[in-house]
């Protein structure tokens, strides 16, 4: 295990590089993600958001750097190690992307069917399980992807992603498409399996909302590294890169505020 200011740290980065062709969009990123914690990446596009999850995943390599997951160097691993460890983490990318050709039912049961060695009648309870879980009706199990709403759709591939009971969620934009209503009880959705399962959730978002709602911290990705992290109150208050000011300290973020704290940002100027 390695720890950072008295915190596990369950996924460690440093030295990242990572170029495609002439590309180069990291160059020394570090980042630390603790155990417990909701932590969002946020950043400009094609800053690589997506892409380092799909690096700390290994479903894409880094060209220089290290990756170590729950205190593994992921370069040490043997296969089965690394078979291992991948148990401990589910991924939701965008949309959920679920398997067409399966019922939904059949998603949530495709990680079971490929690291466990369960009969049919036991993994039907877990995959009913886990759709109550996400808050979809029992009628949700026997639809295709094509017959579910956007949102649906993401609670199913949320559901696929808690199959193995892990300890890390990494969520690929998770309220995008979603309206208002819909993207607010996704964000309650999370909050709630993070601290009932006591998951750490690794959040790529653009949405203000779900940030100043949910998420414990910040991580920035600007100039091919992460230049801060912070608590989203933290990054509104004392910005230090323009991109963050930008972000969070614009008439969006006001808007997306706690009552209490915009309420206090109003009143910023006066007590200057």
């Amino acid at each position: 295990m390695t720890f950072e200011n008295g915190r596990e740290v369950v996924i460690r980065v440093r030295g990242l590089a990572k170029s495609f062709g002439s590309h180069q969009i990291w160059d020394g990123l570090a980042l630390d993600v603790y155990r417990g914690e909701i932590l969002a990446i946020v950043g400009g596009s094609g800053q690589g958001k997506s892409v380092l999850m799909r690096v700390i995943t290994g479903l894409i390599k880094p060209d220089v750097g290290d990756v170590e997951l729950f205190g593994h160097d992921t370069k040490t691993l043997s296969a089965k190690d690394r078979l291992d460890i991948e148990t401990r983490w589910g991924i939701l990318f965008q949309d959920g992307a679920l398997f067409s050709s399966l019922t939904v039912l059949q998603n949530i049961q495709v990680p079971m069917r490929e690291h466990l060695d369960l009969p049919q009648a036991m993994m039907d309870d877990l995959a009913f399980l886990k759709l109550a879980m996400v808050g979809l009706p029992p009628v949700a199990a026997h639809k295709y992807p094509s017959e579910l709403s956007g949102g649906m759709r993401k609670r199913a591939g949320l559901a696929r992603a808690l199959a193995l009971d892990p300890e890390i969620v990494f969520l690929d934009e998770p309220t995008a498409g979603l309206d208002p209503i819909g993207a607010s009880d996704f964000d309650q959705l999370i909050r709630k399996l993070q601290q009932t399962l006591g998951l750490t959730v690794y959040m790529v978002t653009h949405d203000l909302d779900t940030i100043f709602t949910v998420c414990d911290r910040v991580a920035v990705l600007a100039d091919k590294r992460i230049v801060r992290t912070g608590s989203p109150s933290e990054l509104q208050y004392h910005p230090n890169h323009p991109w963050i000011q930008e972000y969070f300290c614009g008439a969006r973020a006001r808007a997306a505020m706690p009552s209490a704290a915009r309420a206090q940002a109003a009143m910023r100027p006066l007590l200057v």
